[in-house]
């Protein structure tokens, strides 16, 4: 049989509006529609239809407010319910760039989904620069304020991986086509969508990687610049022990201590003494 949804449209409103369309749309749907609630990407079977959301996180602040759509999926229909009008931004792009003609379901909820991963991967080779450029400031000790800045990289990375796995396992969903509401034929669209958030996620598992080693090598210079300090006061405290000892040993006043009755000039020779003989011995060391 042929599939007869030739320019595709679909139904595009807000939460105040949403029990109206799904109404007009023949759609059953008793959960709460408040999209502020919308924690993660996911889909489900209902008798009647498919239900799902996307939050989607903002490049800009990917730590904060995301792009939250409730979407509702019938045998010929997509609702989608968007309070910020990014799902009509969206739709206006695929027309501008794919047209409307002979646009299917399937190609559409495909070019939807498509459309808001389409700058990913410049997004994930910026946070790799970014890990670049630190990574070479640690090389160069000019890392200022390093903990907070891959503090940041990793929270934003593992925001971001966990959200194409929530995308990766919505296309999957979307292919198996629980519900029979998709044509066999366009299933190999939703399976490309599963693919391309797979990569990203294993990008971004790259990245988390990426940046746990530069933190260890940040850590490495750390520890490195404390065991020299450590080793400098070492050194210092060895070289003042004996002095301390011998003014210790002269400071008791007996009136047997050699050299006692011609002054300090013997004290200041010997304590001179020792400090060239501790010198000696730790360039032959090599401790500095």
């Amino acid at each position: 049989m042929i599939e007869k949804d030739v320019s595709f449209e679909p139904v595009i409103t807000d939460s105040a509006g949403a029990p109206r369309e799904l109404e007009k749309s023949g759609i059953l749907y008793e959960g709460e529609i408040d999209l502020k609630k919308i924690g993660f990407c996911k889909l489900e079977a209902q008798q009647d239809c498919l239900t799902g959301s996307f939050c989607i996180p903002r490049f800009l602040d990917v730590q904060g407010a995301r792009y939250c759509i409730l979407f509702f999926i019938t045998r010929d229909k997509i609702v989608l319910v968007d309070d910020e009008g990014f799902s009509e931004r969206m739709t206006e792009r695929i027309r501008h760039r794919k047209g409307s003609e002979n646009m299917t379901k399937e190609m559409f909820l495909f070019h939807f989904m498509a459309e808001f991963l389409n700058r990913d991967q410049e997004q994930l080779a910026l946070y790799e620069k970014r890990l670049m450029e630190l990574e070479e400031a640690v090389q160069r000790d000019r890392a200022d304020n390093f903990q907070s800045s891959i503090m940041k990289l990793r929270r934003e990375l593992l925001i971001l991986r966990g959200y194409y796995d929530e995308i990766m396992d919505v296309g999957k969903a979307l292919e198996e086509n629980e519900n029979r509401y998709f044509a066999k034929k366009q299933l190999k669209y939703f399976g490309t969508i599963s693919d391309r958030a797979e990569r990203l996620m294993n990008k971004t598992s790259h990245l988390l990687e990426y940046a746990g080693q530069v933190n260890d090598a940040y850590q490495s210079k750390v520890d490195a610049r404390q065991n020299s300090n450590m080793q400098f006061l070492t050194v210092i405290s060895t070289v003042f022990f004996p002095l301390t000892l011998i003014t210790g040993w002269y400071g008791m006043n007996f009136q047997n201590m050699p050299e006692l009755e011609n002054g300090y000039h013997g004290v200041i020779i010997l304590s001179v003494i020792v400090v060239i003989a501790c010198i000696i011995i730790f360039k032959i060391k090599k401790i500095f």
